[in-house]
């Protein structure tokens, strides 16, 4: 997820994460406003160092490939967020402290 303000400052970085197949979830005052996604069959491919990076990462057992697909997780509609009383948590939570 990415606000506009941050989408604006850090575009490069999230193309990036587009281009290696992540979505990116637009954000417009906390709200879900749009999805950034790649196009299929784009013209350029994933760079073949993740790969490497990924196999390393699986043979030191730091990461366990996947085994399902995600798409049907990506096709859920987003989750709106709802404004929590931020005072009334901490209060909440120091309880046991005062």
């Amino acid at each position: 997820m990415a606000s506009v303000s941050d989408l604006k400052a850090h575009l490069s970085r999230y193309l990036r994460l587009v281009r290696r197949g992540s979505e990116v979830q637009i954000l417009d005052r906390g709200v879900p406003i749009a999805r950034l996604v790649g196009l299929h069959g784009a013209s350029e491919s994933p760079d073949p160092r993740d790969k490497d990076r990924l196999d390393r990462l699986v043979k030191a057992g730091v990461l366990r490939r996947g085994s399902g697909s995600v798409r049907s997780i990506l096709a859920e509609p987003p989750v709106v967020a709802t404004r929590a009383d931020l005072r009334r948590a901490l209060e909440d939570d120091r309880e046991d402290r005062l």
